[in-house]
């Protein structure tokens, strides 16, 4: 028995059977038999993306929109490694992704071979499970091992939890060869997925803990929409010992929730610090935007802590845990909401009068307040059509968005799992491709020009809209603390004087610009009008030292 490329054809033939319907492959040689064995799976959608850092983001955005898994296939060498940013992203946000790599003969590595590196195990930092298939099947046993392997490791990116998962495949030559071999049937082997069932002193015990507390704190980090879930905590929300802060990536909306944590919190005065801190700490979610809601906690810290996730294991980040309950939040809930009593307290209330003082702050202000990046995010995050979908890239354009109110209407997406700049048009354009929902994307100009790249491919919606924030360099290190008290701001803001019309031109991408408040006005509505008939970008021009100075006094406004 000699069948070389029967386990790629099996890892392909497998692929279809579990359910993935999408491979994003990038133009090389080694990669060749992959790339062939998939084109003859009829249920799977294969798209080509020259740029392999692009590529990966690209597959992030459609299984982000999807919550199914997408492969990703690349050639040998430095190819592989352009995939890790992207990897890294979907690690920390749990997003399953499957990279095969191709790679050269084992007796080759490390032997001065054109394109080859030690791929094995190269993600391993940031990875859900690792493999290399036999480089060839000898044998009745080598073929079982490779399906062995190949169902492991495809469902490895679901269970038991999302993920990336990477399958290394080397290749020996000829690799353009048609699969003449008779395919004798992959082995398929599945899993089984467990009801979670909290045990019942498990929930006296949370229980009582919950109505012995005066001051109950649920924080929201990110989130897929969910009414069930947003229906329970809306109702938890009325009692009157317990306050919700969210995010705008949390996708939660009621009036009983807070959506903006950085405010509220810039408004707490050191006299006011008891009324607020509280007994019992309750967190789920992926990252935290907020760095002033970190700040507080880490200082005024909970006697309890309950964090609660099906996967992060002592995820301490406010340095109080103390329960870990590796749970789906919605299960949890769903199990436990009967038993949670709530108690007389005036905790909630002094949330609702805190954030009712902010928000009209914060009204006031922006009635009189000048162009400038705060100005543009109050004016564009209110005309973004309704059922659409909301890709905010890192890392001012994030940090604004949470200063406004999240609508619900609108679904909120970013890439805060390692919260880089890179790869945020290339997630936008693939969550567009595959939601086939209107999208938006806002970004700042390091970040578009930085993944420029993302539109360099056939699989633009005319459904996507991207609106740059362009300030002249990296704002944000004009209102954070440290750059401006060095005599090195240029490295750290890498001021610049370009723009994006020429990528428009080059990409086929309509073009719209605004540099005062009447043109933004009359751009964003141009930017949605119905007959646009493909993808657009608008860039608005800002003030780039005047922005940082209008966030100071509005932080200063918020707290007089």
């Amino acid at each position: 028995m000699n069948r070389n490329k029967t386990g790629i054809r099996h890892l392909a033939e497998i692929c279809t059977i579990k359910g993935i319907e999408n491979i994003i492959v990038s133009p090389g040689s080694r990669n060749a038999p992959i790339i062939l064995a998939f084109k003859e799976q009829k249920k799977i959608n294969c798209l080509s993306i020259v740029d392999e850092r692009s590529a990966a983001f690209f597959a992030l955005g459609m299984a982000q929109q999807s919550e199914k898994t997408v492969a990703i296939a690349c050639t040998s060498g430095s190819a592989v490694l352009n995939y890790a940013p992207a990897i890294a992203e979907a690690y920390y946000q749990k997003i399953p992704l499957l990279i095969l790599t191709a790679d050269r003969p084992n007796e080759w590595i490390d032997q001065a071979d054109s394109q080859t590196i030690r791929q094995k195990d190269v993600f391993s930092n940031y990875i859900q499970k690792s493999v290399e298939l036999p480089q060839a099947i000898n044998s009745e046993d080598d073929l079982w091992y490779t399906d062995r392997l190949i169902n492991e490791a495809i469902d490895a990116c679901q269970h038991p939890c999302h993920g990336p998962v990477h399958i290394n495949i080397p290749f020996v030559e000829p690799l353009y060869e048609g699969f003449d071999e008779e395919l004798p049937s992959p082995k398929i082997i599945n899993t089984t997925i467990a009801i979670q069932t909290l045990p019942l002193q498990e929930i006296e015990m949370l229980s009582k803990q919950w109505k012995a507390s005066e001051k109950i704190l649920i924080l929201t980090g990110v989130l897929k929409k969910s009414n069930p879930l947003n229906s329970i905590l809306e109702e938890l929300a009325k009692q009157l010992n317990v306050a919700i802060l969210t995010e705008t990536t949390s996708n939660l909306y009621s009036k009983h929730f807070h959506p903006c944590t950085d405010k509220i919190i810039s408004t707490i005065r050191e006299e006011e610090i008891e009324l607020f801190k509280p007994d019992l700490l309750i967190t789920f979610g992926n990252q935290i935007i907020s760095k002033k809601i970190k700040a507080f906690l880490r200082k005024n810290r909970a006697e309890h802590h309950w964090h609660i996730d099906r996967t992060d294991q002592y995820l301490d980040t406010y340095q109080s845990l103390s329960r870990n309950i590796p749970f789906d939040p919605l299960v949890f809930f769903e199990q436990i909401f009967d038993k949670l009593m709530g108690k007389e307290s005036v905790y909630s209330d002094n949330w609702k009068q805190k954030n009712l003082e902010c928000e009209r702050k914060h009204a006031h202000f922006m009635a009189n307040c000048l162009f400038s990046d705060l100005k543009v995010f109050d004016i564009i995050l209110e005309k973004i059509p309704s059922h659409s979908h909301l890709q905010l890239a890192n890392s001012t354009a994030i940090r604004y968005t949470q200063l406004f109110k999240n609508r619900k209407d609108l679904s909120y997406f970013s890439n805060r799992g390692t919260s880089g700049i890179d790869g945020s048009i290339s997630t936008a354009v693939g969550a567009a491709y595959e939601s086939k929902l209107p999208t938006t994307l806002i970004t700042g100009d390091l970040s578009f020009f930085y993944d420029s790249n993302g539109l360099w491919n056939d699989y633009i919606s005319k459904k996507l809209k991207i609106i740059i924030i362009n300030n002249g360099g990296g704002g944000i290190f004009r209102f954070i603390d440290g750059p401006m008290d060095t005599d090195s701001l240029d490295y750290f803001e890498t001021p610049h004087h370009l723009n994006a019309e020429h990528i428009a031109k080059t990409f086929n991408i309509e073009y719209l610009k605004a540099n005062s408040l009447e043109e933004l006005n009359n751009s964003v509505d141009n930017l949605y009008a119905k007959q646009m008939n493909k993808a657009c970008i608008l860039e608005i021009f800002t003030p780039r030292e005047e922005n940082a100075e209008v966030l100071k006094d509005y932080f200063r406004h918020l707290i007089k």
